[in-house]
């Protein structure tokens, strides 16, 4: 097997039936590989791509790829791993949405070799006979045993009725779209299971169901999502992403070389410092996102700004009235409000570069000597020259 033993264990938390997968691309003949996303963000993020990888290795191999956009689906908001219902969204926003993830994915699989779909497409068209038929396959009973609904029944918050039709509906999509496999977060585990039965139920062969490893966000502790903002989107700037993943926790290091890079990780313990390992992490990341040159240059700027202390290359410049820091930091948009500004002041994070001296403000009722052109500087990451 060799190549396929690595891409069949790397990152992958369980698949169901492993035989019969293997059986399968034994056969050498080509197997269609489901992957549903449903559009209630602009943004994929690496936890994201952690999945996309893994199908463009099978795509390498010559599978068929399916790229499920659920834009119906997506009007329901799926249940998986919520303590609540999901908010509805506006079917306008999820075509927005939709339109950028193609561009998004193709910085990972070959669009032109991949089947994209909507599950609009039937459900549309499903009368409400049909619907019911395909319904009669669940019980209620095996639904609500999954872990989202039974917290929330134990917690007693809500469960609305359409929400449970979610997994139906996703386990149709696999019957509409003749899956062999079917790739998913543990997260999905129960719905990419649904499909598997209801495949059975209607005479076909059963998709096999690959689940990955979760990738945990930025903060160390959750999931990675863009509504937690512990993400980092792939279609960030070279620079925001190098230095979102030179701040992660060091116990992120290794799970992240695992599940977004291909580096071997035997090679990855040889480097015995942590920030060492972080800025091979970043590059390799960015490399994969962008480009190596790009990856260079974020590199590059990084050092410039946290070994070097120094400026960044490019920083936008403010025309701004007041000379008072509070006043500032909202004028320039790196505080929401004077309320944002006190805090950022008072716990440290705004400093103050002029004519090549840096200091603290910890003072709010501090003024900036405007005529200066200095620098101000908030957090790590966000710099901002003033002049009047």
């Amino acid at each position: 097997m060799g190549n396929i033993e690595e891409i069949l264990n790397r990152g992958v938390e369980e698949i169901i039936d492993k035989e019969s997968l293997i059986a399968k691309l034994k056969s050498k003949t080509q197997l269609r590989f489901k992957f549903g996303v449903d559009p209630t963000a602009p943004d994929i993020h690496l936890g994201t791509a952690v999945l996309l990888r893994k199908l463009a290795e099978f795509q390498k191999l010559g599978h068929k790829i399916i790229f499920l956009i659920g834009d119906f689906t997506a009007t329901i908001g799926d249940p998986s791993g919520a303590n609540k219902t999901r908010p509805v969204l506006d079917p306008r926003e999820i075509n927005q949405n939709a339109k950028t993830y193609l561009g998004q994915a193709g910085k990972i699989l070959d669009i032109q070799k991949t089947e994209v779909r909507r599950n609009s497409e039937w459900y549309k068209k499903m009368s409400l006979s049909e619907f019911l038929k395909i319904k009669s396959c669940f019980t209620v009973q095996r639904i609500l045993e999954r872990d989202d609904f039974a917290d929330r029944l134990k917690q007693g918050a809500e469960i609305l009725s359409y929400e449970i039709d979610y997994p139906v509906l996703q386990a149709y999509d696999s019957v509409v779209l003749n899956a062999d496999v079917e790739i998913g977060g543990t997260d999905q585990k129960f719905n990419m299971l649904a499909g598997r039965r209801l495949m059975k139920k209607m005479g076909l062969l059963p998709q096999d169901v690959m689940t990955m490893k979760i990738l945990v966000g930025t903060d160390g502790a959750k999931k990675m999502s863009k509504s937690l903002g512990n993400y980092i989107g792939i279609s960030e700037r070279p620079q925001d992403m190098y230095g979102k993943i030179m701040s992660i926790p060091d116990a992120l290091i290794e799970p992240y070389f695992l599940l977004c890079t291909d580096c071997a990780l035997d090679k990855i313990r040889e480097i015995k410092s942590p920030r060492d390992q972080k800025a091979r992490l970043a590059f390799e990341i960015v490399k994969i996102c962008h480009n190596q040159k790009e990856a260079q240059k974020a590199e590059a700027e990084f050092n410039r700004i946290f070994k070097e202390s120094r400026e960044p290359s490019e920083i936008s410049v403010k025309t701004v009235k007041s000379g008072k820091i509070i006043d500032l930091l909202v004028e320039t948009g790196l505080a929401s409000s004077k309320s944002e500004a006190r805090r950022l002041v008072e716990q440290g994070g705004v400093g103050l570069r002029v004519e090549n001296k840096r200091v603290k403000i910890k003072d709010i009722n501090t003024s900036v000597p405007i005529e200066k052109n200095p620098i101000i500087q908030v957090g790590k990451r966000k710099f901002v020259r003033v002049k009047r």
